[in-house]
């Protein structure tokens, strides 16, 4: 009974795994707007979203909810990264339209792989190195969760280079490409509404982003790159590795992570 227990907490993979090691980072969630840019760019995403969601009134509210059930799926218990599974399925059974279907096998593997791709590079850049043997375990571990999303493990590319290549093929073919949809909504993730907060102040994240997509699509969401953007970026990668080790884990780590940590009695590593 104990065992069972002690595995209901631990949730799909553990604090050993690759997975916990890079989605604690709490400077690797600025990769989600990454993600976000490059699932946009895919016609059935933006058609989706633009059809089936409040996204362009209440954007913070849906990236917030994405945010939260991502992270259960890595940090919650076994039941609560099923649950979020379920929550999710439910949800796509309804999101369709002329041309897409949010349980299409295609537009899910598109969705993982924006995932793997930005949160790797957001480590490598602003983090440490991760060897590519981690990085593959990392992608390992990513496909747990697309399999509770429906997608076959067959769909998947054979490691992380291959994945790089998928995405590299998909962009060069122009089955993702950037549409009037996804750089009206684009826009509003780059500069989201907050009280208070004026949008200048999102302009260090706007470079971030524009840093770790790749460059075809930067180029077509018409993201600066100017000599001053690589400047920032390339400062943050030089600044951000050395601080972190030294950042308090309250601050450094993502509170559910550090809540997993407490839920296991365990240290981060």
């Amino acid at each position: 009974m104990a065992q069972r227990s002690i595995r209901e907490a631990r949730g799909l993979f553990g604090p050993e795994s690759v997975i916990w090691r890079v989605n604690r980072e709490a400077v690797v969630a600025l990769a989600g707007t990454c993600a976000i840019l490059m699932q946009f760019a895919h016609p059935m995403v933006a058609a989706g979203v633009r059809d089936h969601s409040r996204f362009e009134t209440d954007p913070v509210g849906r990236l917030r909810r994405t945010f939260d059930l991502t992270l259960t799926w890595v940090f919650g218990s076994r039941d609560q990264a099923l649950e979020a599974a379920r929550v999710v399925n439910r949800r796509h059974d309804t999101v369709n339209g002329p041309g897409y279907s949010a349980k299409d096998p295609a537009m899910l593997l598109w969705v993982q792989a924006t995932l793997v791709y930005s949160a790797i590079r957001a480590y490598r850049a602003f983090v440490a190195r991760l060897s590519d043997e981690d990085a593959n375990r990392y992608y390992e571990d990513t496909k747990e969760i697309g399999v509770l999303l429906g997608l076959s493990r067959s769909m998947y590319p054979s490691d992380f280079e291959a994945l790089n290549g998928y995405i590299e093929a998909m962009i060069d073919a122009g089955e993702v490409r950037v549409s009037a949809d996804a750089l009206r909504m684009g826009r509003i993730v780059q500069q989201p509404h907050f009280p208070g907060v004026p949008r200048m102040a999102f302009t260090p994240l706007r470079t971030i982003t524009a840093g770790l997509l790749p460059p075809r699509l930067r180029e077509q969401y018409d993201l600066a790159w100017r000599r001053p953007d690589r400047l920032l970026f390339k400062s943050c990668q030089a600044i951000l590795p050395g601080f972190l080790r030294i950042t308090p884990a309250p601050i450094r780590f993502l509170p559910p992570a550090r809540q997993a940590y407490r839920r296991l009695r365990s240290q981060p590593a």
